[in-house]
């Protein structure tokens, strides 16, 4: 309850600010022996909006990024099946869940219990670091279904600057979900410190992420039918009740908790030379051309994952092998890892006969990896319950070296032609011969009073496996395997055209000793090639205020028994876009996910990990949702009604993963503030 007053405070809030800004000021009168050029902007130059900017790693290259500010589909922000066309997830939101897009899917994590959880990470990849003149600050509060099945997300970020050069600023996430069925609930709670100083020699850039995350794991249902034709399990009655439904776990939990540091500084080297600040202005003044920079930069991540079942009874039921204890599972595994980069960089755009920008770096890593040891109990003690151990000789402390010499060459200036390169190579140790390679060339061509845009990608990797598909000891799975690099080669294309509304992407990629899980959730490497094939296309219509946006990804794996993937995957949103009183705007519609049926690897909640498995399809319905959107200015909320079609159009089989339906229709609200002071 508490949350949903602070939301309603924070609209009315909101609403208020809103108001006073849209109040008639008196003008303020300027003396005509006041001619200071300042005074004069100052009273006549709106201030800017506040900016916001990400690092290319790393080096620490920024580059501008949008701030969350839009109205057009902010509804979507909590739904947890809403992050792709076909997502997979076990229900609640912030619960674990999994991108089926390939294309779209996150690198391998060095700890591959975080992958689960990408979408609510922040990383040095995707740290914001923002330039305002006033103090920025952003809240947002979203909140779904009530009582024991309530959902509530509160997030907020603040930012200041302290004057031209120094910035600080931090963010908090906090989301606690109830579940709708048993033993579901989970609750997410992460906060972020950054600050920076650009100044035109030395600039230095600094974050730091901690995260918390615990989720109840039920296991699944234990009878999809409850579901899929609920009449015949409940006596002819019809209507499902999330909470009666029985789940193979009820004491078993996940908790994930990490953090992350980063820190890049550059010294830049270059001239002063005399230039006007505008073309009226005849007094000329001094500034600083940047020609090369040296750069060094600090990572630091850990992270430690946790699986609890304090029931011995279903710890025994549930899982194919107990090696270590019979008396339930509480065990922890944890990673490590600090990197020192040194690099320099040649800027972008010197002359017209320099105008790309280079760099080179060496990065060394160390790692360290902790997990159960494998000789808790002796080969020789007899306890029925148990399996018998393997005989693997798995170290119970693990530290590798990594050292890393890799490049970089980019132009981003211009419209005719940008491009991307980097690529760096492995030497020691854990990372020995793996090798590295992304770019990207584009190019815009004007057409029609807009610009066509053009842009092809091209990636290539030779990569060692993480320690952890390799080794790792637990009370319920135990594996010692010899993998080789995986190798992948991915080249795609990309058109986009604004004036029309058209995005189309397609690609191609090949996988060589591609790791997955097999149907016991045991890693295993295929050395065959798998082909991916992927096309994408997205075209928004409109007339008047009425709007048809649509998007379809068509996907073929050369190997469905190893990488399974839906064919055919589909998202559209019918709305009407409108504003009232110039100061109100709306969006009021409907929207629809689906993708194809395919069989769609399980979950193993004591790995977080999806494993595949070849009995059930899991697809073909349509999961679709109602809404009214609106923004007042820096105020943005909605309300929407999710799952509309539930038990009425589609059938019932609306799981995204096996023996884990998503949830069903609900209520749920939503508000964002943005504050300027």
């Amino acid at each position: 309850m508490k949350y949903r007053i602070l939301a309603i405070l924070l609209a009315v809030v909101g609403m208020i600010v809103e108001m006073q800004a849209q109040a008639p000021r008196m003008a303020t009168p300027v003396s005509r022996e006041n001619t200071s050029l300042s005074k004069s902007k100052k009273d006549t130059i709106p201030q800017p909006n506040p900016t916001a900017w990400r690092d290319i790693l790393p080096l620490g290259e920024r580059y501008r990024v949008p701030l969350d500010t839009l109205l057009l589909n902010f509804y979507r922000t909590d739904l947890a099946n809403a992050y792709s066309l076909s997502y997979a997830t076990t229900g609640n939101l912030g619960s674990p869940s999994y991108n089926n897009i390939y294309f779209e899917r996150p690198e391998s994590d060095l700890f591959f219990f975080k992958e689960p959880f990408h979408h609510w990470m922040r990383d040095p990849s995707n740290f914001e670091w923002y330039n305002t003149r006033l103090p920025f600050t952003q809240i947002s509060y979203h909140t779904g279904s009530s009582g024991d099945t309530g959902q509530d997300n509160l997030s907020a970020t603040f930012s200041a600057n302290v004057n031209k050069q120094i910035q600080v600023g931090g963010g908090i996430n906090y989301v606690v979900g109830k579940g709708q069925y048993n033993h579901q609930a989970d609750k997410e709670f992460s906060y972020r410190l950054f600050t920076s100083y650009i100044g035109q020699r030395y600039q230095i850039q600094a974050a730091f992420n901690h995260y918390d995350y615990i989720a109840a794991e039920n296991g699944g249902i234990t009878n999809d039918d409850f579901i899929l034709d609920p009449a015949s399990l409940q006596g002819g009655d019809t209507k499902v009740d999330g909470r009666t439904i029985p789940t193979n776990l009820s004491q078993a939990f996940t908790h994930l908790i990490g953090h992350d540091l980063y820190l890049t500084h550059r010294y830049n080297l270059g001239y002063y030379k005399d230039v006007k600040e505008s073309e009226e202005d005849t007094v000329l003044v001094e500034q600083f051309v940047p020609v090369s920079s040296i750069v060094h930069t600090l990572t630091y991540e850990g992270a430690s994952h946790r699986f609890v079942n304090k029931s011995v009874k279903e710890d025994l039921d549930f899982f194919r092998n107990t090696y270590l204890s019979d008396k339930g599972t509480n065990e922890l595994s944890s990673y490590w890892a600090v990197a020192n980069t040194i690099g320099i960089t040649v800027h972008e755009g010197l002359s017209k006969y320099f105008p790309m920008g280079l760099g080179a770096y060496i990065t060394y890593e160390i790692r360290g990896y902790n997990q159960v040891s494998d000789t808790t109990r002796p080969n020789t003690e007899e306890i029925p319950n148990l399996t018998p151990l393997p005989n693997y000789d798995i170290a119970a402390h693990t530290t590798q070296h990594a050292l890393w010499v890799g490049g970089q060459l980019w132009k981003r200036q211009g419209a005719w032609l940008t491009y991307e390169a980097n690529a760096r190579v492995g030497l020691v140790d854990a990372v020995l011969g793996d090798l590295d390679i992304t770019g990207k060339v584009g190019t815009k061509i004007p057409v029609w009073n807009d610009s066509l845009s053009i842009q092809g990608n091209i990636l290539f990797k030779n990569t060692t496996p993480s320690y952890f598909y390799k080794q790792y000891v637990s009370n319920h799975f135990i594996w010692d395997n010899d993998f080789g690099k995986t190798r992948r080669l991915r080249i795609c294309g990309e058109i986009s055209f604004p004036k029309t509304g058209t995005y189309i992407q397609a690609g191609l990629e090949n996988i060589q000793n591609y790791i997955y899980f097999d149907n016991e959730c045991m890693p295993r490497q295929e050395s065959a090639n798998i082909q991916v094939i992927s096309a994408t296309i997205k075209q928004n219509f409109k007339v008047s205020i009425f709007h048809l946006d649509l998007e379809g990804t068509y996907q073929l794996s050369s190997n469905k028994q190893v990488l399974p993937l839906p064919t055919f995957s589909a998202y559209g949103n019918f709305y009407l876009l409108f504003p009232i009183a110039k100061v109100l705007h709306l969006q009021v519609g409907v929207d629809c996910n689906w993708y194809s049926a395919f069989k769609a690897p399980a979950y193993q909640p004591a790995l977080i990990a999806r494993y595949n498995q070849d009995e059930i399809e899991i697809g073909n319905y349509p999961f679709m949702n109602a809404y009214i959107n609106a923004k007042l200015k820096k105020a943005r909320f909605y309300i929407m009604y999710s799952h509309m079609n539930q038990g009425w159009l589609g059938g019932n089989n609306y799981f995204s993963i096996p023996h884990y339906p998503l949830n069903p229709a609900m209520l749920q609200l939503g508000v964002s503030v943005d504050f300027a002071n």
